[in-house]
């Protein structure tokens, strides 16, 4: 993108999509999350101007989904290209692990362009961008941080291409994060505590107050769990929040033993 340009993105977009938007010198535009008729008006306010409709898939402080579908159908109405950050999606949704884009059903067609993290479900650094081969020798041209930046090292590379094998080899490994998702999300429901609205290894609780959830995070890391306290700015005053995030290699009974903390503090 460059100057003339139109990026629409949603409002809770990682930091790294805004950045990238403010780097290239585009018009920039924010829509409420997830609000697709917000999305509609922007790319519609754009006129014939090149557009880009960009979006996490899967929402690092929320844990929840894009509405996907009705915004590739957006997208194509209006003829913007739809950018997926699906850092949080690749691995551990869809059938084969591929992500938001195939645990809804969706294909390259519908999403096409996407960017994922090798740092997350992979296990290793770097990321990837996934495209038509025309546009992926277009960033290789003229994406100046790519261009003057260095490649992975081999040793890295080969290890993401072992781990990426694993993934779609071992499905049991994302049966059982699904279970475990479900564990910790009816069990921390029974003992009060507020679980927003996702099915994906990232599982906030909501506690509201800064401090209090500061200091429910310093009292887990005393007894050996690290659930790091998200506070403003980074999430509204008033919607501070425990970050629980789910992994393939816990167990059920590290799920309860969290679980068992947690209602210890809700009743000391």
């Amino acid at each position: 993108m460059e100057r003339g340009d139109v990026c629409v993105q949603d409002k809770l977009n990682h930091a790294c999509l805004i950045d990238g938007a403010t780097l290239a010198g585009c018009a920039l535009r924010r829509y409420p999350h997830n609000d697709v008729d917000a999305a509609s008006r922007q790319l519609d306010g754009a006129g014939d101007a090149p557009k880009l409709l960009a979006t996490d898939g899967v929402f690092s402080m929320d844990g929840d989904l894009a509405p996907l579908r009705p915004l590739a159908a957006l997208a194509k109405v209006h003829h913007a290209l739809l950018l997926v950050d699906d850092a949080h999606g690749f691995g551990v949704l869809g059938t084969d692990g591929q992500g938001s884009p195939e645990h809804l059903g969706l294909d390259a067609h519908d999403v096409p362009l996407r960017m994922v993290t090798l740092g997350k479900a992979v296990g290793c650094s770097g990321a990837l961008v996934l495209g038509s081969r025309a546009m992926i020798d277009a960033l290789i041209q003229f994406a100046r941080p790519f261009v003057y930046t260095t490649a992975l090292p081999p040793a890295i590379a080969a290890a993401a291409l072992c781990s990426i094998t694993h993934l779609r080899r071992e499905p049991q490994r994302r049966a059982h994060l699904r279970e475990l998702i479900a564990r910790f999300r009816i069990g921390a429901s029974q003992l009060g505590y507020t679980v927003m609205p996702s099915t994906t290894p990232i599982q906030p609780l909501l506690i509201g107050d800064t401090q209090a959830a500061v200091a429910l995070s310093q009292a887990l890391l005393q007894g050996g769990r690290y659930v790091p306290a998200i506070r403003p700015p980074t999430v509204p005053v008033g919607a501070a929040r425990l970050r629980v995030t789910l992994s393939a290699a816990h167990t059920a009974a590290q799920i309860d033993g969290l679980l068992d903390a947690l209602n210890d503090m809700r009743c000391a």
